[in-house]
């Protein structure tokens, strides 16, 4: 195994940031729809706004750092090993059987990760923004008076707003269950907190990576 840089600082700011950003909006929004009293009902819509407009602010520089630096090709689909990772998630992973997908630099993801994430980028995320977005303009003040978007009802746009953050904290807590399945327990959160996880020796050309000075000086 070899320490190597595979996690760049804007990456992991990004991760953490939308992180936060998605705990707080499903705090909020829940508390919004009357399942608990936290913050109370006026400060919870301005944080669950506020946390909207803040995670679009973030997904717009996150897209155009994606397609500036190449990291968009990490989600390109493939078939490889497909099956395998998922028979591997299914069964493999509680007989100890070896990863079907060899983690490198310019192979982040696995097949499966890379479908999934795909889908949470251009279906799944934009529907819950535009959702968002109809949501919190449907009645909206302009020139002294209550102006209102050409929708019949906001109930539609609630229920699929709402079901969409159901199935969020699904995935939320599978992802934080699959954190826990890397080479230890913690060694996949460590990875994103630095910067930094041990792969395999063999992947020589992934190593040859521009290791900023300061991470390098640290490792030495």
């Amino acid at each position: 195994m070899k320490k190597v840089y595979i996690y760049k600082g804007f990456e992991r700011f990004w991760h953490w940031m939308q992180a936060i950003m998605i705990f707080l909006l499903a705090a909020t929004g829940f508390e919004i729809h009357g399942s608990y009293s936290l913050f109370g009902f006026e400060l919870a819509v301005q944080l669950h706004n506020l946390a909207a407009i803040s995670l679009i602010v973030l997904i717009i520089f996150t897209i155009f750092w994606h397609f500036t630096t190449g990291e968009w090709r990490q989600y390109i689909p493939t078939s490889k090993n497909l099956k395998a990772q998922i028979a591997y998630y299914i069964t493999g992973i509680f007989k100890n059987a070896p990863h079907p997908s060899r983690k490198t630099l310019l192979s982040k993801l696995n097949p499966l990760q890379r479908l999934v994430y795909l889908g949470l980028k251009i279906i799944f995320i934009p529907v819950m923004v535009v959702s968002g977005l109809f949501y919190m303009f449907y009645r909206y003040p302009q020139s002294g008076k209550i102006e209102s978007l050409n929708i019949s009802s906001v109930g539609p746009i609630a229920l699929i707003h709402t079901l969409g953050a159901f199935i969020l904290i699904a995935f939320i807590v599978i992802h934080l269950y699959l954190i826990t399945t890397g080479q230890t327990i913690t060694s996949n959160l460590k990875a994103m907190i630095t910067g930094w996880e041990e792969l395999e020796e063999d992947n020589k050309k992934d190593e040859k990576v521009n290791i900023p000075e300061n991470d390098e000086k640290d490792e030495e």
